[in-house]
């Protein structure tokens, strides 16, 4: 048993930067151990600079909450190729959409995320989201640029840049396109409040 902690602890070392779901790209700064009710417990401390957050997750807990490395070159290549495809916004109501993209958003998959960026994302020419939209479209950017800048090694300035040299990449919906999508969400969103 205890073999198997050290393997897993062995996965995750300090100063490495880690995702965690919930919260994005994260640093643990140390591995220590606690007594809480009379057991001993190891917990990795996460700190999130932009939260100004310091979490500890059990070493055991790592798996169950998701807690993984960050991706590789490959796998930051393949999310942003995600962003140059077509947008797939489905014809639910607003608030099936919105919960499932915060599902992915919180999944702690790239690819994921980048789908989400891209599905919400909206040009200069295009017709304003709505708050909701524009929250949840905010927060798959700034978890996608983390986890980039933290990749490569580049500024948040600089990762910002490949993210929207990919959005701009890709095939932009039609004025007439965008606007029905619209009317429909604002439809939506009329029915909830009516039910």
């Amino acid at each position: 048993m205890n073999t198997k902690k050290t393997a897993l602890r062995d996965g995750f070392k300090p100063g490495e930067y880690i995702v965690y779901p919930a919260h994005g790209v994260g640093q643990v700064t140390a591995v220590e151990e606690q007594e809480i009710a009379g057991f001993k417990l190891e917990l990795f401390v996460v700190s999130f600079a932009k939260e100004k957050m310091t979490l500890r997750v059990p070493v055991a807990k790592v798996a169950s909450v998701g807690m993984r490395k960050l991706s590789d070159a490959d796998g930051i290549s393949k999310a942003l190729d995600v962003l140059t495809g077509r947008a797939r916004v489905k014809r639910t109501m607003w608030s099936r959409r919105a919960q499932e993209y915060e599902a992915k958003i919180n999944s702690g998959d790239i690819i994921a995320v980048a789908e989400v960026v891209r599905d919400l994302y909206r040009s200069e020419a295009q017709p304003e989201q709505s708050y909701s939209e524009r929250q949840l479209f905010e927060t798959a950017l700034a978890r996608l640029v983390d986890e980039v800048a933290a990749v490569d090694g580049s500024t948040e300035t600089e990762a910002m840049k490949r993210v929207e040299t990919g959005l701009a990449k890709g095939p932009r919906r039609t004025r007439a396109a965008e606007a029905e999508v619209e009317s429909e969400a604002d439809n939506d969103d009329s029915n909830e409040e009516a039910a």
